[in-house]
């Protein structure tokens, strides 16, 4: 048995779809258990490309059951459109398995979400305006609403009724908004709930009868370390925990059952949305790998932020996560540099600090402090084993890992499952 958890050690957009694809093959079950869809993960395979939001990236084999676990929150219109459109292309789904757990993203979330950044002005967060921070604040607040509540039509309406009617007081009173109608919510998730019924279930109980099994799981998180709540760059973070601490919490697995902690650091770093990214390019070099790499978000398109590895964030979420393995991807991008550069700490001010930190506004000062290592200039794309790949790339991967404290135990170089080079098994 293998429980392993894989984890985005950046902002998120590291490449987690590609490795939850690629360690699929040998489990038994993938779990996603935190975020929503603002969070999306791109699968290259022999049928093309997907671009999945919600349902977990174990999902194109039919083997493994692909659960959404409590710690997610559901747009049940969106989770329909992606398996309506996973079907068409004749992916098997029935598969798939909803924790009646986990909370539903209401129509209330998604107007609050684009109204208060609205409101924000130039303080944006820089959200994907999909509703999640609100359901997330909502389920924490006692208010939300359950996969499971919608499964009992008249015990919905009562809570529907009881929820939106406060709902609708901030929207028309603080925001000028039109109030919502409460037999139109009704009634549409009354379909939902129809066409979800099948799949929602005690996920936990099915779970633990996998671990008791001795089963291979996978923990798909979301986004990445550096937007959690607590350890993040607050205010500017996510929602819920896509820490490997998280992963216990959203799927309902004891923290004794995880044995492994997989981190999946991109070669370069990339942030969407607002906030500090010390080791922004804001120059033709940011640009080419912006372009290089088609670094815009498979959610929303939005063009990433693009900087250098910034190795004092890769320690720090490993110490977060306790890793026991590194995955680095994506280091095909940085083959024409003549030169890379890597982070190893902060100036602030006369001070040099080898820490993140935690107030925004120190954070927002910090100047880089960077190692420069030689390119490579050479093709890496079509190499199967670590000593295929240059010297100097060797060297740059080995200098990542003294900094991170962390050894990377596969390769990825290129977005198909064969360009991958597996120095140690991680499942």
């Amino acid at each position: 048995m293998s429980v392993v958890a894989v984890i985005g050690a950046q902002w998120g957009d590291e490449g987690k779809g590609k490795i939850v694809d690629l360690l699929a093959e040998k489990a038994d079950a993938v779990i996603r258990y935190s975020g929503g869809d603002n969070a999306g993960h791109t699968v290259i395979n022999p049928d093309g490309e997907f671009k999945l939001h919600i349902v977990p990236s174990g999902v194109f084999y039919p083997r493994a059951a692909c659960i959404i676990g409590n710690g997610v929150v559901i747009n049940p219109k969106v989770l329909l459109e992606e398996l309506d459109s996973l079907k068409s292309r004749r992916v098997d789904t029935s598969n798939l398995h909803i924790s009646d757990r986990a909370h539903l993203i209401m129509p209330w979330h998604i107007m609050l979400d684009r109204l208060e950044e609205e409101k924000r002005g130039q303080d944006a967060i820089g959200t994907t305006g999909k509703g999640i921070g609100p359901a997330f604040s909502d389920k924490t607040a006692r208010k939300g609403i359950r996969a499971c509540d919608i499964l009992d039509s008249a015990a919905f309406r009562a809570r529907l009724a009881g929820v939106l009617a406060p709902k609708n007081e901030i929207l028309t009173k603080i925001y000028n908004a039109a109030p919502l109608d409460l037999d139109a919510i009704f009634n549409e998730y009354s379909v939902y709930a129809g066409r979800l019924a099948p799949y929602i279930k005690d996920t936990t109980s099915m779970i633990n009868s996998l671990l008791e099994k001795g089963s291979n799981i996978v923990l798909e998180g979301a986004q990445g370390t550096m937007l959690d709540t607590d350890f993040g760059s607050y205010p500017f973070v996510t929602s819920s925990s896509p820490l490997a601490a998280g992963a216990c919490i959203g799927s309902g697995i004891s923290p004794r059952k995880i044995d492994r902690v997989v981190g999946i650091f991109k070669a370069y770093t990339t942030r969407v949305g607002g906030g500090p990214l010390p080791t922004e390019l804001k120059d033709s070099v940011g640009e080419y790998i912006r372009q290089r790499a088609h670094e815009f978000g498979a959610t929303t398109g939005r063009p990433r932020r693009c900087g250098w590895f910034d190795a004092v964030v890769g320690r720090y979420s490993t110490q977060l996560n306790g890793f026991t393995s590194g995955i680095l991807t994506r280091l095909d991008v940085l083959d024409e540099m003549e030169t890379v550069k890597i982070c190893v700490a902060y100036r602030i001010g006369n001070k040099t600090v080898e820490h993140f930190p935690a107030d925004i506004a120190a954070l927002e000062k910090c100047i880089p402090v960077y190692e420069e290592l030689p390119g490579w200039k050479v093709n890496t794309s079509e190499a199967r084993k670590s000593g295929e790949l240059p010297r100097n790339a060797l060297k740059y991967i080995r200098r990542l890992e003294q900094l991170i404290g962390c050894r990377f135990h596969i390769i990825s170089i290129g977005p198909r499952r064969e360009q991958s080079i597996v120095i140690k098994n991680v499942i």
